[in-house]
């Protein structure tokens, strides 16, 4: 989720890697606001080109851009969680279409599922990177990262989209951080 990005209303393209350019549908849903190509870019820039290897959990994924985009650099596993059943049915379109023309290195997951009950209750230190894009006005990025934070291995990332400043929890720290109009974007690692 977060502020549209350039290019026809109801979509958004991946920048690199394997899907460079192919585009994803965001139907019209109150919150569902895709990540803008910009601020994904610089995101991947801070982590890098190549996420190969990496396992990747997309918490809240509305449109898809910022797991699929991980995916398309070479994650090895990306799980997309997202509550709207009819949001994830077309994410799951979108996937099959996408691993028609190329399959991606890793694999690609959709599951329907209240993304802060389901890190609630998932094995700890399972992903490299976890994103977290919830709806700016539904106060869920404060239980969704206190979720989140034990579900990164050592050396993981928990990115975070916020409408206001991020501050990071106890024992984590802002790596990077940016403000692009309205979203606020911050990279956070465990201190050590």
């Amino acid at each position: 989720m977060s502020g549209r990005a350039s290019g026809p209303p109801g979509e958004v393209r991946l920048i690199a890697g394997l899907w460079k350019r192919s585009k994803l549908p965001v139907p019209s849903r109150p919150g569902l606001r895709p990540t803008p190509d910009r601020v994904r870019e610089t995101l991947y820039d801070w982590l890098g080109a190549d996420l190969s290897g990496w396992r990747v959990l997309d918490a809240f994924a509305g449109s898809g851009a910022l797991g699929l985009e991980a995916a398309s650099r070479g994650a090895a596993e990306v799980l997309m969680l997202e509550r709207d059943a009819a949001l994830a049915r077309g994410l799951r379109e979108t996937v099959a279409r996408l691993s028609a023309g190329a399959a991606p290195a890793g694999r690609v997951t959709v599951q329907t599922a209240d993304a802060v009950a389901w890190m609630a209750a998932a094995p700890a230190a399972g992903f490299d990177l976890v994103l977290l894009d919830p709806p700016f006005d539904a106060g869920l990025l404060p239980p969704a990262l206190d979720a989140a934070l034990r579900l990164v291995g050592e050396g993981g990332w928990v990115y975070a989209e916020s409408g206001g400043v991020i501050e990071p929890p106890v024992g984590w720290a802002v790596h990077r951080s940016l403000r692009a109009g309205a979203v606020h974007a911050a990279l956070l690692r465990q201190q050590t």
